[in-house]
């Protein structure tokens, strides 16, 4: 703590929580906790001793406002501490079944910094090493980690396998950090790794000549009939009623909490005229893209999801509430690729979806695509790209952050259900 003031803008700003997370998968690609980033804004960073107390007050203020709940849906939660906090003992204020605390590698290891680290380890906290690179001085943090982080873009192969040889004893298990290719995530795995981190995942593995599975191209085909613009009610009925589950799963969301419907909802054909044709493709394509996702992490899903609401979210803030089903349809779709593990330039071959959206899945420029980097740099925790994009799209600083909250709220809730 600090006797210096914090000024009146900087103490407003702090009112706001800024908060983005990254997934990380254990050995079985199944999701084991989340990295969560704290910012005080797009464009500032406290790095100074109120640095310390802007950081302490939003990590407090953003599991009081959001909730463990909605940020890591009761998943261990990542979180960077400086020495201030660690002193401060701060990570106290979490349970510590449900915390890591992630020591930078800017701390150095003074005896005030080692005292506070082992009363949390005693404690029973999970200690990780962040951007671990290995200096005799360190060797004293490396007896109590419990993980130890290795960045893949700033650590070469005889460096990591040198580490895990070295330090790989005891409890001691090794995080693979910004895995981007299936190249690396194989090498990672191969070398004992325990759980990695990155965007691996959303990229497909193209392999020549591979097929697309029988029933991914079932909802492949009902995806493409669905978005076809001289489809009708009686075809898309007779479409949907051809698969039995996802019928029943359309029908089982339609009458779920999501929605408020009065009366029970008990066919297709009464569900496409209460919901109206843009809103019934938009649930067949959720349904249908989560149905592919059955043999994959179902991170996968979630995000696509969330992406998809924080579009629809943007929409009618930037004058685009009319298309508000194609920035939805823009999102959920921007992972297509690694569901079906095929180019997102073949798929989109197939799908008659508006050129806009297109577009923007292939990386160009036009505001559908500026609305989905802003979903993926809020994910990532990229605030100095957000903010640019921000100020394309006309937002203020305040907007994203709700935005992201209820997009993530909002997919775990579908998701459940």
């Amino acid at each position: 703590m600090t006797g210096k003031k914090i000024s009146e803008d900087a103490a407003r700003r702090m009112r706001r929580v800024y908060v983005a997370r990254q997934p990380i998968f254990d050995r079985s690609l199944k999701l084991y906790a989340y990295e969560l980033l704290f910012r005080s804004g797009f464009s500032e960073f406290y790095d100074q001793s109120d640095g310390d107390l802007a950081s302490s007050k939003t990590i407090m203020n953003s599991f009081l406002m959001l909730g463990m709940g909605t940020l890591t849906g009761g998943r261990m939660a990542f979180i960077n501490f400086t020495r201030n906090l660690l002193l401060g003992e701060v990570a106290t204020i979490f349970p510590r079944e449900q915390l890591a605390v992630e020591i930078l590698e800017t701390i150095t290891p003074d005896p005030e910094v080692i005292a506070a680290c082992r009363r949390l380890k005693e404690a029973g906290y999970t200690i990780v090493l962040d951007d671990f690179i290995f200096k005799p001085e360190l060797q004293r943090f490396v007896d109590m980690a419990d993980i130890i982080k290795l960045d893949f873009r700033i650590s070469g192969v005889k460096e990591r396998q040198s580490l895990i040889s070295q330090l790989g004893h005891g409890n001691i298990r090794f995080l693979a950090e910004k895995i981007e290719t299936r190249k690396e995530f194989d090498q990672a795995f191969a070398m004992g790794f325990t759980y990695f981190q990155g965007y691996f995942f959303a990229r497909p593995e193209i392999v020549s000549g591979k097929d697309i599975p029988g029933y991914k191209l079932n909802y492949l085909q009902i995806l493409r009939e669905v978005h076809k613009i001289d489809a009708d009610f009686g075809e898309l009925e007779d479409i949907i009623k051809r698969d039995v589950s996802i019928t029943y799963k359309l029908l089982r969301l339609i009458n779920s909490a999501a929605f408020s419907f009065s009366t029970k909802i008990q066919s297709i054909k009464q569900a496409i005229s209460l919901l109206g044709l843009n809103e019934f493709r938009k649930w067949v394509s959720l349904i249908a893209l989560s149905s592919m996702g059955d043999d994959k992490p179902g991170e996968l899903v979630l995000t696509s999801m969330s992406r998809a609401r924080f579009c629809e979210l943007i929409a009618p803030r930037i004058g685009m509430k009319d298309k508000s089903s194609d920035l939805f349809l823009t999102g959920m779709f921007s992972m297509i690729d690694a569901f079906i593990d095929q180019p997102m330039e073949e798929i989109l071959n197939d799908l008659p979806l508006s050129e806009g959206i297109k577009t923007a899945l292939m990386g160009g420029d036009n505001v559908y695509r500026t609305a989905l980097e802003s979903a993926i740099s809020y994910e990532k925790g990229d605030w100095e790209t957000l903010g640019d994009l921000r100020g394309r799209l006309g937002l203020g600083e305040d907007e994203f952050p709700p935005i992201f909250h209820s997009s993530i709220e909002w997919a775990s809730r579908i998701f459940i259900e």
